[in-house]
């Protein structure tokens, strides 16, 4: 098993996603003789999960059953042990994106955190490239290299506890990318400079409060940093459902009308989206906004080495 490399059996030592529904799922590591308690009832590793293909759906012991997922970095960002804040996908895939990550490419970070970045970094650069990632907190970082180890990736990420304001990311002229989530990204932008190739690099940094942004812009200013600029990404999602609305009395003629064009007991006619009209309703399905939505998070700032 491997976040980058997909596997078709479950075998021991697997990290895998125990999937009950949609707002319901967790991650498990998979060991002989282990078992796994859910609300459906038990799930025995040895008999339920060893050897069995991901994706696949497994009954437990009170006869409700669950779906077993290969992890992925988006399944881990959403179930990974939180030792820090973490960033979610809305903003991870801008970032991403904006510093223009693919195969390949060599990426330094700081903070390490929970991993829920670096994974999905990691998953992009691989196969052949690296991730430098830096923590300050010891035990945050080894416990980063213990799930990068786990997780198949050790190859692809070098994990370094320092503090990147004071000794950078241990690495001179050869990242594509910086990110930095840290408290004070400015005293880290001269080390970002340092740890960037030549020309072209680019630099995000993610902070919560705009008096960091402003500090930010203007020490990137005074480094040479071209191309700054910040922005915000707030995710709105729609729910779609069935609503019913009253049909319009358009008078005698129009219902005289109706009635010759559609005639519901023709047989013809069943299943028709007419079908459906009943005391003077019709059913269609709506998308609206969900009443309560994910606000701030942090501001993006991004910038290119000149």
């Amino acid at each position: 098993m491997s976040f980058v490399e997909y596997g078709d059996t479950i075998k021991d030592g697997d990290t895998a996603i125990v999937f009950l529904g949609h707002e319901s799922m967790f991650p498990v590591k998979v060991q002989h003789g282990t078992v796994t308690q859910t609300k459906y009832g038990v799930i025995r590793h040895s008999t339920d999960l060893i050897g069995k293909k991901y994706g696949s759906k497994v009954t437990c012991s009170k006869g409700g059953w669950v779906f077993i997922l290969h992890p992925t970095p988006e399944l881990w960002t959403m179930n990974l042990p939180h030792r820090t804040q973490i960033l979610y996908s809305t903003d991870i895939s801008i970032i991403t994106m904006m510093l223009e990550l693919k195969p390949g490419s060599i990426v330094c970070e700081s903070g390490t955190g929970s991993g829920s970045l670096s994974h999905a970094v990691i998953r992009t650069v691989a196969p052949t490239g690296h991730l430098y990632t830096v923590e300050f907190h010891q035990q945050r970082a080894e416990k980063a290299r213990e799930e990068f180890r786990e997780h198949g990736v050790e190859h692809l990420v070098t994990v370094t506890n320092q503090d990147v304001c004071k000794n950078g990311f241990g690495v001179s002229n050869i990242a594509d990318a910086v990110f930095l989530d840290i408290p004070s990204p400015w005293e880290a932008i001269g080390h970002a400079k340092s740890a960037l190739k030549a020309e072209g690099g680019r630099i995000c940094s993610f902070s919560p409060c705009i008096e960091q942004v402003q500090r930010t812009c203007l020490a990137m200013e005074e480094y040479g940093f071209t191309e700054i600029n910040t922005l915000e990404i707030l995710l709105r999602v729609y729910n779609v459902r069935t609503i019913s609305l009253q049909t319009p009395d358009l008078g005698k003629a129009a219902e005289d009308n109706s009635s010759t064009a559609f005639d519901s007991s023709n047989p013809s006619n069943q299943g028709s989206p007419c079908a459906n009209l009943q005391q003077g309703t019709v059913q269609f399905k709506s998308g609206v906004p969900l009443r309560e939505m994910v606000g701030h998070t942090g501001y993006l700032t991004f910038a290119t080495k000149s």
